[in-house]
C-alpha cells in the first residue's frame, strides 16, 4: 500500500465488491483488527469497509484533534474510492465518528449502529489527563490498564491471549495520535443535537462496560 495522505486514513475492503458497503469505526488505542472475529459473518452481505485511525496500526502518524477532523479524512478517503452511501457501525471513538456523521452527513448514512459510545465521554479532564500520562511515561501504562477498560475479569482471565494481543496492540500506537485522539475525546460533546439524528441507529453497550455504561447509552 502506498503512502497515506495526511487528509485520509489507511483502510482495506473485505467481502464481495458489488454488495453495499459497511463501514467498521475502530476505538481508540485498537485497530482495523479489532473487528477480525465480526467480519467472517458481516462479509455474507456487505463489502466491509475498514480504517485505521492516524498512529494506530502502522498508519501514518498525521495527528486528528478531533472529531470532525477524523471524519471528514473519513469522507475525502471514501471519496477517492467512489462511495457515496454506507451503513457504519463505530466503538467508542469510531462511533462518536458515527454520530458525527448522522448529524453532518446524514445523506451519505443508510444505517448507523453506536457500539460503547456515547454523545459525551466522561469529562474532558478525563481523557486530557490520559494525554499527559501519555506525554509524560509514554504509552505502557496505558496499554497495561486497557484490559480493565475493554474486558471483563472473567473474559480477561479466561482469553489471556486476547487479552495480551489487546495490551500489544496499544503499545504499538504513535504517542503523538494517541494524544490527538485523547483530546478529539476531550472536546466532543453533542448532546446538544442528538434529538435531530433521524438515520435508523442501534444502540450496543455493555452491562458492565465502566466508561460508556447503560446510562450513556440511553
Amino acid at each position: 500500500m502506498s503512502e497515506t495522505p495526511p487528509n485520509t486514513l489507511q483502510y482495506r475492503f473485505d467481502g464481495p465488491e458489488d454488495a453495499p458497503v459497511l463501514i467498521l469505526g475502530p476505538s481508540l488505542g485498537t485497530t482495523w483488527h479489532m473487528w477480525d472475529r465480526q467480519v467472517p459473518e458481516l462479509t455474507k452481505q456487505w463489502r466491509v469497509f475498514r480504517f485505521d485511525l492516524p498512529g494506530h496500526g502502522g498508519a501514518p502518524a498525521h495527528p486528528a484533534g478531533s472529531v470532525a477532523e477524523l471524519t471528514a479524512r473519513l469522507l475525502a478517503t471514501l471519496e477517492s474510492l467512489g462511495v457515496q452511501r454506507f451503513g457504519y457501525a463505530g466503538c467508542a471513538l469510531g462511533g462518536a465518528v458515527g454520530i458525527e456523521l448522522a448529524l453532518r452527513h446524514p445523506e451519505r448514512l443508510a444505517s448507523l449502529a453506536l457500539i460503547a459510545a456515547s454523545p459525551r465521554f466522561g469529562t474532558a479532564d478525563e481523557f486530557r489527563r490520559r494525554g499527559v500520562v501519555v506525554r509524560t511515561n509514554g504509552l505502557d501504562p496505558i496499554a497495561r490498564s486497557s484490559p480493565e477498560r475493554w474486558f471483563t475479569g472473567g473474559f480477561a482471565a479466561a482469553q489471556p491471549a486476547i487479552t495480551e494481543w489487546a495490551v500489544q496492540m496499544v503499545r504499538t500506537t504513535d504517542p503523538g495520535c494517541y494524544i490527538a485522539a485523547c483530546e478529539a475525546l476531550a472536546s466532543f460533546d453533542v448532546r446538544a443535537g442528538l434529538g435531530s439524528v433521524g438515520v435508523p441507529t442501534l444502540v450496543l453497550v455493555g452491562s458492565e462496560d465502566q466508561v460508556t455504561g447503560p446510562a450513556e447509552a440511553r
